[in-house]
């Protein structure tokens, strides 16, 4: 531990970064103990599975199981920002363990965006409507419960086409999102990544004029 000197205050990281670490770093662990075929963490995907698309209270039966002990091992967090932080957190495990499911290669992969991993969903250089018209839906989600159940949807089509996300970067819009200012944020850092995805090998401007940037 680093002490800071006498008479200088301690800088405490922002609780979405906080969010960030431990769900990657627990999702990691899930992730290399599945792939393993460790019977503890296939047993804890399955039953992890069962609380994707909602709310913590809503499934009791998985209290302790999504690392929300990890939340508060290095700082204390407000009540505002507990409810919060448990909140985005069990969504990105249960989201994470859902798409995970019976697939032998890593579903979660550092710096994978939801809006490009959507767009990878739609044939090369082309819009699928009905994909389009999911991810509007997931955009104008007001309410975390909403948010949670229509990720799920998203994360479904992922995982049957192997499309792989980082859920430490979920977990961190997950927390922001549950700000009206942070939930605009997010949905503009969504909508880019989406905008600004190119398949392997095609040209930076091929479909730019196919796809209106309607984020604002």
């Amino acid at each position: 531990m680093t002490l800071s000197p006498p008479g200088t205050a301690t800088i405490r990281p922002p609780v979405a970064d906080l969010v960030a670490d431990v769900a990657a770093a627990y999702v990691s662990e899930l992730q290399n103990g599945y792939l393993a075929d460790r019977s503890i963490a296939v047993a804890a995907l399955a039953q992890l599975r069962r609380g994707a698309g909602k709310l913590p209270e809503d499934v009791p039966e998985l209290w302790g199981m999504a690392g929300t002990e990890r939340l508060y091992s290095d700082q204390h967090l407000s009540e505002r920002e507990a409810l919060r932080a448990e909140l985005a957190l069990f969504a990105a495990i249960t989201l994470y363990a859902l798409h995970q499911q019976s697939k032998p290669t890593p579903m979660h992969r550092a710096g994978a965006e939801l809006g490009a991993a959507v767009r990878q969903l739609m044939p090369n250089g082309g819009l699928d409507e009905p994909i389009r018209r999911r991810f509007v839906r997931l955009g104008t989600a007001t309410t975390p419960a909403v948010l949670t159940e229509r990720l799920r949807e998203v994360v479904i089509l992922l995982r049957n086409a192997s499309i792989w996300l980082d859920y430490g970067i979920l977990a961190r819009q997950l927390y922001q999102a549950q700000d009206p200012d942070g939930l605009r944020q997010v949905r503009q850092r969504w909508g880019r990544s989406f905008h600004s995805y190119r398949p392997a090998g095609s040209r930076p401007d091929a479909d730019a004029a196919a796809i209106p940037d309607k984020d604002t």
